[in-house]
């Protein structure tokens, strides 16, 4: 039988939680629902997977963290142009941060519960950003953010998970050189130290940079970090870290359709941006709202 379920997992992610992956495959068996496992083999392979899917798969599955959800929406992205009807995407969350898993409900439950999403959970259409050509689900960043993602140390990332990142801010807050962008939001500009364009509203895991931003709605919410310093990055991030960073009057979240990015004086030959979790991109850089559009299981 032609498998209607093609389980997409990351053999990095999945060596960490085998065992929460293996009941999550046991429980579509129990339910006799014709799957099949393909495994990564390097980056951006799971971005191949997606976009190449037989015309039978009525649902894939990211089982992964961020970095391989994003490849499969990009892969879904992609097939989606060529007029194939677009499969379901579904989520077993075993990476470092699981932010979109966070957005939905997903984190936290148990393995029969993912499976019984995967099959019947509540079918909820999400919007995606674009940065270029690539697509994001929950954020895309300019600045400390993305100077800390382009610096983490991978080997230490699959070791010791969100603690890689911790250093790697520390490491940042000390070597960063602030720089000053430029960003033209709907036709109007603004100055920034660092910006942060949120889909969703978990940043980084469940911390809260844009409060009012949602996947299921096509606008995305521009954060705005207004002061440079290493003082400020520290303010910054202990807001982030409190939940006070809406209280902060040199924070502006602005809702937006279109943006561009860019360095406002001369610097460094390439400027990074991340888009969830990963460097996707350089200044600079056009941002578009509601690029795409993705059927997501959900929990009920």
């Amino acid at each position: 039988m032609t498998a209607s379920i093609r389980v997409v997992v990351n053999p990095t992610a999945g060596r960490r939680r085998g065992k929460f992956l293996q009941r999550v495959l046991a429980g579509l068996a129990a339910r006799h629902v014709p799957h099949d496992v393909a495994e990564t083999a390097a980056a951006g392979h799971a971005r191949r997977i997606a976009a190449e899917l037989p015309r039978t798969t009525r649902t894939i599955v990211a089982a992964g963290g961020d970095g391989t959800i994003n490849e499969v929406l990009n892969g879904l992205a992609a097939g989606g142009a060529t007029g194939a009807p677009p499969p379901d995407l579904a989520l077993v969350p075993l990476g470092t941060a699981n932010v979109l898993a966070a957005e939905i409900g997903l984190t936290g439950l148990s393995p029969q519960q993912i499976s019984d999403t995967i099959v019947e959970g509540q079918r909820r259409n999400i919007f995606l950003g674009r940065a270029d050509d690539h697509y994001f689900a929950q954020m895309c960043g300019v600045g400390f953010d993305a100077h800390v993602v382009a610096n983490v140390n991978l080997r230490l990332k699959r070791r010791v998970k969100k603690l890689a990142y911790v250093l790697a801010s520390l490491l940042q807050i000390w070597r960063y050189v602030p720089r000053g962008y430029r960003a033209t939001i709907d036709g109007k500009v603004y100055e920034a130290a660092s910006v942060i364009v949120a889909n969703g509203r978990f940043y980084a895991g469940r911390f809260i940079c844009a409060p009012h931003a949602r996947v299921d709605d096509p606008l995305l919410h521009v954060c705005l970090f207004r002061r440079t310093g290493r003082w400020n990055v520290i303010r910054y991030a202990w807001g982030m870290l409190s939940g006070r960073l809406r209280h902060f009057r040199d924070v502006l979240v602005v809702p937006a359709k279109n943006i561009f990015i860019e360095s406002a004086a001369p610097g460094p030959a390439t400027e990074p941006v991340q888009g969830d979790g990963d460097i996707i991109a350089d200044l600079p850089v056009a941002i578009a709202a509601g690029a795409a559009c993705v059927t997501l299981r959900c929990p009920a």
